[in-house]
């Protein structure tokens, strides 16, 4: 892997990362590492700047979005931080799951707070909940939105219809926050 520093002529920098295991060109956006373009080995660096350029409004809309909430999301998530912020990271997810619970009463076994670096939210066909301890730094609804998804996961381990039809009993508003929640840099 190999990481450089890239600045194309419409002012938006960027990094190349140079990746064996990507199979296509992609963009990120993210408040820690800002534009970084993924470029499968092999392939020429000079096609990164041709990606930025077709890409510029997206890239901009994101940095944009990212700015607004640089605030509430950490800008590095290292392990004191995780072990300062677990426990309350923990009684958020137990109260909003208690919540929502409420109305679909689905059986789950255990609930858990990790560190996770491209999750914010899993559950396991045991039936044990697991959220992203960086939940304490999402606004409230996107919380709402990601503990209804993962409870719903307790009856629907897929996303089928019938899994969207679930989550939309409680949230019907589930596109456009799952849209707001991948803008954060994981997914759910």
């Amino acid at each position: 892997m190999e990481t450089q520093n890239i600045s194309n002529n419409q002012n938006i920098p960027y990094k190349v990362r140079l990746s064996r295991r990507a199979r296509r060109l992609r963009i990120s956006v993210g408040c820690e590492n800002g534009v970084v373009v993924t470029l499968p080995w092999g392939f020429n660096p000079a096609w990164a700047d041709k990606f930025v350029r077709e890409k510029r409004r997206w890239i901009l809309k994101s940095l944009d979005y990212m700015k607004r909430f640089a605030g509430r999301t950490p800008l590095r998530a290292t392990r004191r931080e995780y072990l300062a912020r677990k426990g309350e990271a923990l009684a958020l997810a137990r109260n909003k799951v208690l919540q929502w619970n409420g109305i679909y009463g689905f059986n789950y076994r255990r609930i858990s707070v990790k560190n996770q670096k491209t999750r914010w939210g899993s559950c396991s066909k045991k039936g044990n909940l697991n959220f992203n301890y960086k939940i304490i730094h999402l606004p409230e609804p996107l919380v709402d939105y990601l503990v209804v998804h993962e409870l719903c996961h307790l009856r629907e381990m897929n996303h089928s219809r019938n899994f969207w039809e679930l989550v939309a009993r409680a949230i019907p508003n589930y596109k456009i926050l799952r849209r707001e929640l991948k803008k954060f840099g994981t997914t759910a």
